[in-house]
């Protein structure tokens, strides 16, 4: 029964679980006695050297449970057959949030991302706000880079130490928060990041790459702010704006 307390619990445990992929990467983190492992998935074809080999040793060293897959089966799990390597990795994030966890939160300064497409501003979006004054990132998971080992790479190790909030679309998470004050990036804005003053529950939303923030979104964002840009400079990059905003005070 899908409203039983027992699948809710099993829910709520699969949602955490981040599924990364590639060789080095599953060597790195089975490496990190932090990173709780739920379990390590092989291809059959693999032969067991190199650095399957070590994945081996590592993983029977911390006692992770290891599942055999043909190549079809593994490529669903990693979901990238061409990079995967032949090996997957279930990861349990305590960190990997979903969204509805704000609810019990009194006060948060938060950057929320919309369409952010690439994985190395996804990256190191997330170390700017671990390294800065940021409490969590809202990352919708529809339209989005997804957790990947190329953000892993970006974010230097950083990924698992800030709160990253998930949900389906950021329009239902924005619409549940108008108590809060949410920013949106203009350059028409009078109100510039040096002069800003921030509420108890602060979101900051960052948009796609090339497009910005979307209209629907925009329409939820109650406050804009702008960057003062000289030289006739009119963006930054995506990622720097996030370490700005990151290492601002209010």
């Amino acid at each position: 029964m899908k409203d039983s307390q027992e699948y809710k619990d099993k829910k709520a445990f699969f949602e955490k679980i981040i599924t990364l992929y590639g060789r080095n990467v599953i060597v790195e983190i089975l490496q990190d006695k932090s990173i709780e492992i739920h379990k390590l998935h092989l291809a059959d074809s693999n032969k067991p050297d190199g650095a399957v080999k070590k994945i081996l040793l590592l993983a029977k060293e911390r006692d992770i449970e290891i599942v055999k897959h043909d190549k079809a089966a593994l490529s669903r799990i990693s979901k990238n057959a061409k990079q995967d390597q032949g090996v997957a990795i279930d990861i349990i994030s305590k960190t990997y949030l979903h969204v509805n966890m704000l609810k019990e939160l009194t006060k948060y300064r938060l950057i929320a991302l919309d369409g952010i497409q690439n994985p190395q501003n996804l990256g190191m979006i997330i170390r700017s706000c671990a390294a800065g004054n940021i409490d969590g990132i809202i990352l919708p998971k529809k339209n989005s880079a997804k957790i990947s080992p190329l953000v892993v790479k970006a974010s230097a190790g950083t990924l698992f130490k800030l709160p990253i909030y998930f949900c389906n679309t950021l329009q239902e998470v924005l619409t549940e928060q108008q108590e809060a004050k949410i920013y949106t990036l203009s350059s028409y804005a009078k109100t510039t990041i040096y002069d800003i003053q921030e509420s108890e529950k602060t979101i900051y939303v960052l948009g796609n790459e090339n497009e910005g923030v979307s209209h629907e979104v925009a329409k939820l964002c109650n406050n804009s702010v702008s960057i003062p840009m000289n030289r006739g400079v009119e963006s930054l990059n995506v990622a720097v704006t996030a370490s700005l905003i990151a290492f601002m005070t209010s």
